[in-house]
């Protein structure tokens, strides 16, 4: 007769933390984080809780190695780029598109943005600024604006997933929030008047892109004035 320990074993060594992960993906992208337990996570393995609890700690650790696989496979996917700006642009596009096709993974960059997954981000957009020339000193504060422009939109699109905003409900969605501004006073909100069409129909990724330009062409300015600087003559004596 099989023990109740080699029977357990058995279990144990069937699943992997790769496979873990990936029920773990499924669940979150089907039904939400709520529904991402560890009993349903058992039921989608056909195994038990103790046998997961092997692979990872808790489910805070499970959502952790998640966002980390879906957005370390989001930049893998990068491919080199002809110039460091259009590197910047592919790794943070692919992190928007993966935040889009997985809005959970925006509210776990939004809840805790110091996890694994910003490591990859900030060492991967830091060698592109260093490529385009930026100095030492200025990369910080150029990967850091990159960072929290990134963790901006992760919390968007996971404010939007919470209120059950979809695709279809968007415009619908932007026309209200317009007609509820563009109540003000015209006189003392003028920009909020002047801008409300293009709030109202915008696409969010090529708004998305183009703020992220402004966040490439202040780096790109920060190299020509380091340059312009190199090549100043030096003041007669």
């Amino acid at each position: 007769m099989r023990s109740d320990t080699s029977h357990s074993q058995r279990r144990k060594t069937s699943l992997s933390t790769e496979r873990v992960v990936a029920a773990a993906i499924d669940i979150l992208d089907s039904a939400g984080e709520s529904a991402m337990t560890f009993r349903a996570l058992a039921n989608q393995l056909s195994t038990g809780s103790g046998a997961i609890y092997w692979h990872v700690a808790d489910k805070d650790a499970l959502l952790s190695l998640a966002t980390e696989h879906v957005l370390s496979r989001a930049i893998a996917r990068v491919v080199s780029a002809p110039c460091p700006a259009d590197a910047l642009r592919a790794i943070a596009l692919g992190v928007f598109d993966a935040i889009e096709a997985h809005p959970w993974v925006g509210t776990q960059l939004a809840r805790e943005p110091w996890q694994p997954a910003m490591v990859e981000i900030f060492e991967k957009s830091s060698a592109q600024f260093n490529a385009l020339g930026v100095s030492s000193e200025a990369i910080f504060h150029c990967v850091s604006a990159l960072a929290q422009y990134l963790l901006g939109t992760a919390a968007q699109t996971a404010a939007a997933a919470r209120h059950k905003f979809c695709a279809s409900d968007r415009s619908t969605v932007l026309t209200t929030i317009v007609g509820e501004w563009t109540k003000r006073d015209p006189a003392e909100y003028p920009f909020v008047h002047l801008l409300a069409d293009q709030v109202r129909s915008h696409d969010e990724r090529a708004a998305f892109l183009a703020g992220l330009n402004l966040i490439i062409a202040g780096s790109e300015a920060l190299t020509a004035t380091k340059r312009s600087h190199r090549t100043l003559p030096a003041e007669p004596r």
